[in-house]
């Protein structure tokens, strides 16, 4: 099966990864893009939860485009119910004439409690797996007009008068993939899940050696195997026209990897190539507030394992030699000055197509 290919709507600056702030995009903004990169040959267009909801733009999304799949990359799950994203999702489905995909993610303790104003209740994959479950309960609920009850440790579903119930929609329930770096969520994207959100800061040799076995495993729980799970990988993209560019781009990479990288969830992937005293200093930097400063422990050696480096005309062949053995879909978060050159990007989908 050939490599999918999907992009964000509107992808983060640089700058909004170095606390310099952010856009804010319109209706109108979020409607062109959409039209844009459908029309370039995109399988996917994404929403991230980075400062604004996640799922509005897919609402303008959805009536601007008509094949295209559209997902969010990633919601973040427990600050909102299982009824609150259900009903989210269901609408979302029904509106996109069922081409969404429900892409969601725990984040962390500190973020969930102290930016969201959030409970943490209990560890995340245990309430993960309930959460997933409940919203299964309700989109067979929503479809049937019959309570499927669920009722676990952490969320508990029994009740759905008809009154409160959005009803039937003439597509299937929209697939759930999670976002997971550690073993515990990996396996449970196998058990229950649709497709894995990989996050940019799993490399290629971690994905292979650590994150598929988990996926493998967990899948044959319930009778499926790899194969029917999909696997989105984001590999940071280190790229620019020339090769002078190149070394521009690999800053800016190096700013991105560390942001990421200074969060101890993430730390398993740095643990697994030997960097845990990296990760443990990023941490600190980030607790300081030197979001400037973190770049530079990044190595070359770090930078290669998370990137695919080199020119625009590289880009495909990079991603033909090492992400099929990876992914089934490769995100590409593609810079701004690539972004606005339509025409370059529509050679790059091309020639992915044809490299795979």
């Amino acid at each position: 099966m050939s490599l999918k290919i999907e992009t964000i709507l509107l992808s983060l600056e640089a700058d909004q990864y170095a606390g310099k702030g952010q856009a804010t995009p319109g209706i109108a903004d979020y409607a062109k893009a959409a039209r844009e990169m459908e029309a370039l040959g995109f399988d996917h267009l994404t929403t991230a939860e980075a400062g604004h909801d996640p799922y509005l733009p897919i609402v303008i999304a959805a009536e601007h485009t008509e094949t295209v799949k559209l997902a969010t990359n990633v919601a973040i799950a427990f600050p909102r119910s299982p009824m609150v994203t259900a009903q989210l999702a269901w609408d979302l489905q029904h509106l996109s004439r069922g081409r969404f995909q429900l892409g969601i993610g725990t984040q962390v303790k500190g973020h969930n409690e102290r930016r969201y104003a959030a409970p943490w209740t209990a560890p995340p994959g245990p309430r993960l797996r309930d959460y997933i479950q409940c919203l299964r309960a309700m989109f067979a609920s929503f479809q049937t007009g019959v309570t499927a009850k669920f009722e676990g440790e952490h969320y508990q579903f029994t009740m759905l008068p008809p009154f409160f119930n959005p009803g039937p929609i003439e597509y299937p329930a929209p697939p759930i993939h999670i976002a997971a770096v550690n073993k515990y969520m990996t396996r449970l994207c196998g058990e229950l899940c649709d497709g894995l959100r990989l996050h940019p800061i799993s490399t290629l040799k971690y994905t292979k050696e650590v994150i598929l076995p988990a996926v493998a495993a967990g899948a044959a729980k319930t009778g499926r195997s790899l194969a029917d799970i999909e696997i989105i990988g984001a590999p940071f993209l280190a790229i620019a026209p020339d090769e002078a560019g190149v070394e521009k781009a690999k800053a800016e990479t190096r700013q991105r990897i560390a942001f990421y990288a200074s969060t101890r969830t993430y730390h398993s992937v740095l643990e697994f190539h030997g960097w845990h005293d990296v990760g443990a200093k990023l941490h600190q930097y980030s607790l300081e507030g030197k979001w400037t400063e973190m770049p530079k422990l990044i190595t070359d050696e770090m930078l290669a394992e998370f990137a695919l480096i080199g020119t625009y005309d590289q880009l495909a062949a990079q991603i033909a030699e090492r992400c099929p053995a990876a992914f089934t879909t490769v995100m590409l978060d593609m810079p701004a000055d690539l972004r606005r050159d339509r025409d370059r990007v529509k050679d790059i989908v091309r020639d992915i197509r044809a490299a795979n």
